[in-house]
């Protein structure tokens, strides 16, 4: 390693598992301290003792609920009084819907996506901010998908969802260009990991149907490790250019 996120320290949000796991894993050892946050404290404090097994750096675990303003604020004041600082901060919680089209979208599932999509990377954006103002320093990475620019990946929750991660994105990255705060997002393709789980057993059959011919042109899935590796080269000092993108990592899917 190279220590590329010396003297750094990360906030990385669904760090128990998939994406935000790998992330915790090579920012560490890159050099970062790093704050693994999840909903699940027994996942995300496993991810720390593998971390810490293999000597890859400073890791602290926090559950948090990104849903809830309260917990992000929390999550925010433990990095501060555990590291000192905050450097990067990192949103990638998410969650699938169930392929639902409009017609049969219920409210709960539309609020309960958008709550942990979008309202969550909204407070932490909210909160960066205000760390990076004052030392006119920071990095902001949004974790999107392609369902976040196209239309033909998930259900219209999660869709309108990631596409509202993009103008956040955008907006941030255009607001404080000028103040040393950098904003970009990836947007993964299929990558392997556990996110569908939470879309849980009632699958909307119309939606699906629809949705498996976008997927049709899929390629094979990609790996947490692979989007861990935009991730940190976005982090880095080495994409000081680079603001207000949205990288696809998704082996050319958006390219058909």
């Amino acid at each position: 390693m190279t220590d590329r996120l010396k003297n750094k320290v990360a906030i990385i949000t669904g760090a128990g598992s998939g994406m935000g796991a790998a992330m915790a894993k090579l920012f560490a050892a890159e050099g970062a301290k790093v704050v693994a946050a999840d909903l699940n404290k027994d996942r995300v404090n496993e991810v720390v003792t593998n971390i810490a097994k293999d000597g890859g750096g400073e890791v602290a675990s926090i559950k948090t609920d990104v849903s809830d303003e309260e917990d992000i604020k929390a999550m925010f004041k433990f990095a501060k009084d555990k590291f000192g600082q905050i450097d990067i901060v990192v949103n990638n919680a998410g969650i699938m819907d169930n392929m639902a089209p409009i017609g049969d979208l219920t409210d709960e599932m539309w609020k309960k996506v958008f709550a942990v999509n979008t309202d969550s990377v909204m407070y932490a954006t909210r909160e960066a901010v205000k760390e990076f103002l004052p030392k006119k320093q920071g990095v902001i990475l949004n974790i999107a998908s392609v369902g976040g620019t196209n239309g033909a990946r998930a259900g219209v929750a999660y869709t309108a969802s990631k596409h509202a991660v993009v103008g956040i994105t955008k907006n941030t990255a255009y607001m404080y260009q000028k103040e040393g705060i950098r904003v970009n997002a990836i947007a993964p393709g299929g990558i392997k990991t556990n996110i569908a789980q939470s879309m849980g057993k009632n699958i909307d059959k119309f939606g699906f149907d629809r949705q498996s011919q976008g997927m049709a042109t899929s390629p094979e899935p990609g790996t947490s490790e692979e989007i861990a590796n935009a991730a940190l080269f976005l982090v880095s000092d080495e994409a000081s250019y680079v603001n207000g993108a949205v990288l696809p990592v998704d082996g050319s899917w958006t390219a058909y």
